[in-house]
């Protein structure tokens, strides 16, 4: 109904019987938006019980793919190191190729860093130093030494960054600075976090690639 015959409809209604049209108006509208939202509502809960289903699925059968490949990788480890095939220096690394060529499976060793209670006290005297010398004398240097030690989300110190700081240490001769980077080279170990795998094949450039098996590959 266009808005000039709304009003003709209207100019005869008394005022309550007004009052009813626009609540009825009102109702029509209310219900069609919560039934509007019903529908929304059930199709994205639909949508996420189905992807949720599979992904369940998917979950469960890399949880078992990644135990088998755990035990049979750790038979070949053996076999490798009876042929005298597996660098003593590799720590549980290793790889193997198809007779073929065209096929191979990397055992990575990955690591974390860990960081004891000397780190704390090393990086208290460095800061001490940059603030009280580095900063007075030079402001950018002091901002480019000082990210070095900054914390990632997780609240710890990134190795590659105190490494690089490391690299300066005969720039200064000043005692926090040597101690505090000799606190922190004392406090550093590598925890073992656990393998993890590369499952390649050989592509049409004569290189391997990586098969994707998570999201951020693809």
């Amino acid at each position: 109904m266009t808005p000039k015959a709304t009003s003709e409809a209207l100019a005869g209604l008394s005022v309550e019987e007004i009052e009813q049209v626009l609540a009825s108006a009102k109702k029509q509208e209310k219900d069609k938006r919560v039934k509007e939202q019903k529908a929304y509502e059930k199709t994205k809960d639909n949508h996420v019980e189905l992807l949720m289903a599979e992904a369940k699925e998917i979950a469960l059968l890399m949880t078992r793919f990644k135990a088998k490949v755990h035990a049979i990788m750790d038979v070949q480890a053996e076999k490798l190191a009876q042929y005298g095939k597996i660098r003593t220096s590799s720590k549980g690394g290793f790889q193997v190729t198809h007779s073929d060529g065209t096929q191979r499976i990397v055992r990575r060793r990955d690591t974390m860093p860990v960081w004891d209670e000397k780190a704390t006290k090393g990086v208290e005297l460095i800061k001490a130093f940059l603030g009280d010398v580095i900063k007075k004398r030079d402001v950018e240097l002091y901002e480019i030494l000082i990210k070095f030690l900054e914390k990632n989300k997780k609240g710890d110190m990134e190795y590659a960054k105190v490494f690089e700081l490391l690299e300066h240490e005969d720039k200064f001769t000043d005692q926090r600075w040597l101690e505090g980077l000799r606190l922190l080279k004392e406090s550093f170990k590598s925890g073992f976090k656990g393998y993890a795998y590369e499952f390649k094949t050989l592509a049409a450039s004569g290189k391997f690639e990586s098969l994707a098996l998570n999201f951020y590959n693809l």
